[in-house]
């Protein structure tokens, strides 16, 4: 809430057509970041392998813009926010959209969702769960996936010495941007599949030089938009905060001390 909740106007702002808040995927030659997010999309539900009649869950709603291309594909969707704010916006676009019959937007914690599921898919929300909860997520994938199924999960990643480093750190971006999360390692992301589930990683793919590309995308939108901003009510030190995380987020995935993975997930028995 305090991160996502901030406003709608606010992340319109900075955001592309697709109102997408993760790291996008760029094809050689593109600089296009509402395509690349598009693509970014498509990889991860290929990677759940989502088609035509499936019955989809994705975790984090976002603005809906995952949803909407998995119902476009023929898949119906039942999606989990904990914000308010965003799953407003997520049903207008939907509506919109003109998927409303195949999206159901439900404002509920992953841990309360119920039934069996086809295909589950999760984008960059691991980051917000905290480490002590992380059994609990990978076991709800497992708990709501129907055997055969397949996840598509993509994850913010660190080495995993630096996650050990950080997981009892109150740094700046926890103080001030993400309180109460925690990025994964990519082995810290596979023991908890192999001791949590029945669930194996069988795809996997970097999409870090892409991250760096996304946030200069925001960095330099969000500059350029900063009188509209201003207009919602955030004052310069927001500004300056703001203009910060997104430089200092860009650096880390530049310099490679942050990554994000694309996975895909299997059960042992089909």
């Amino acid at each position: 809430h305090r991160h996502y909740d901030l406003s709608n106007e606010l992340f319109a702002a900075f955001l592309d057509e697709t109102m997408t808040y993760s790291a996008a995927w760029f094809a050689d030659g593109c600089d296009d970041l509402a395509d690349a997010q598009r693509r970014k999309i498509d990889g991860v539900l290929d990677m759940a392998g989502v088609g035509p009649g499936q019955h989809v869950l994705e975790i984090g709603t976002g603005w809906g813009a995952l949803a909407i291309r998995a119902a476009q594909r023929g898949a119906r969707v039942t999606t989990l926010t904990i914000s308010a704010e965003q799953a407003t916006l997520a049903e207008q676009r939907i509506s919109a959209a003109g998927v409303a019959d195949r999206v159901h937007v439900l404002l509920r914690d992953y841990r309360e969702a119920r039934g069996s599921y086809d295909a589950v898919v999760s984008v960059e929300m691991i980051e917000a769960v905290g480490m002590a909860y992380w059994p609990t997520y990978f076991a709800a994938l497992d708990r709501l996936l129907r055997p055969g199924g397949r996840v598509g999960l993509q994850a913010i990643t660190m080495p995993h010495d630096r996650m050990l480093a950080a997981r009892d750190d109150h740094s700046w971006i926890t103080k001030y941007i993400f309180p109460g999360g925690l990025i994964p390692s990519v082995p810290a992301i596979e023991q908890h599949v192999r001791d949590c589930t029945k669930l194996r990683v069988v795809e996997r793919r970097s999409l870090g030089p892409d991250y760096a590309r996304t946030l200069a995308h925001w960095r330099r939108t969000f500059r350029s938009r900063w009188d509209a901003v201003a207009a919602l009510g955030f004052d310069d030190t927001f500004r300056r905060m703001w203009e910060f995380y997104l430089a200092y987020s860009e650096a880390g995935f530049r310099v490679g001390y942050l990554d994000v993975h694309q996975f895909s997930l299997r059960g042992t028995r089909s």
